[in-house]
């Protein structure tokens, strides 16, 4: 769901299939239809994420955790649509990092845009507490991702997590308040291949329209002449690793659903 509140209102609902995988078994993924850094109907291709430079993404997350001494030493879970057919656009691709005991530590939110950038926010509880369902975490907005917003203000992300539900809430406010609220909530099933056709049949176009959608309303933005900023470049200033993070008072359901 995505939902801007001004100066035009503007809503849009889609399905969506993603696959969440833990970075350390991710070699053990593999099936003739699910591929790792290879064609195949559905797959992931490791540089499509993190250092994007060929690098293993566990160790490169390890060692962006250290560096901000999360204590975050448990699995870690990304999440994100796989390509289809060697194509995919993800907007954000999210990093679960927890501890041994299970306790969430961390969220890396990995983002595109549609100008071929990309940028990670490494976001975390103060004093790197556990992330729990009232924690809100706040980073600055550094990077540009769509040109009817300008690179000003900042996101406030919440996970939330029951049983095989999970849903990630992200809402942005620029220096007049609240903008945009978006929200992602998925339901967890076993990654088996009667699944993955069952998800190609029901939504084949899915994950390969990304892209079209985004410039379909991004048309009907421009039909009800929300100002258009144009395309700019990541701030100068951005630190492509980590952003600040900090727990607000939770936000009520209508704050979130919008």
């Amino acid at each position: 769901m995505h939902a801007r509140l001004r100066p035009a209102r503007h809503r849009f609902d889609y399905p969506v299939f993603y696959v969440s995988c833990d970075l350390a078994r991710l070699a053990r993924i593999e099936r003739w239809w699910f591929g790792i850094d290879r064609w195949a109907p559905l797959g992931l291709v490791t540089r499509d994420y993190g250092p994007r430079d060929g690098r293993p993404l566990e160790t490169w997350m390890r060692e962006r955790l250290a560096e901000a001494d999360i204590p975050a030493d448990g699995p870690i879970w990304l999440q994100t649509m796989p390509r289809l057919f060697g194509y995919a656009f993800n907007p954000v691709s999210f990093w679960f990092c927890h501890d041994r005991a299970g306790a969430l530590r961390a969220l890396y939110a990995d983002v595109r845009n549609t100008f071929g950038g990309h940028h990670g926010y490494l976001l975390s509880a103060p004093g790197h507490v556990p992330i729990d369902d009232d924690t809100v975490l706040v980073c600055r907005k550094t990077f540009h991702v769509s040109p009817f917003c300008d690179v000003t203000g900042a996101y406030a992300f919440r996970v939330r997590r029951d049983g095989e539900r999970i849903g990630v809430a992200i809402d942005y406010s620029d220096d007049d308040g609240p903008l945009l609220r978006t929200a992602l909530t998925l339901r967890a099933q076993p990654f088996r291949g009667a699944l993955a056709l069952r998800m190609l049949a029901c939504q084949p176009f899915a994950i390969a329209g990304v892209m079209a959608r985004i410039h379909w309303q991004a048309l009907r933005l421009w039909l009800k002449r929300v100002p258009f900023h144009g395309a700019h470049a990541p701030s100068e200033a951005a630190d492509t690793n980590a952003a600040h993070a900090t727990t607000h008072p939770p936000l009520s359901d209508e704050e979130t659903s919008s």
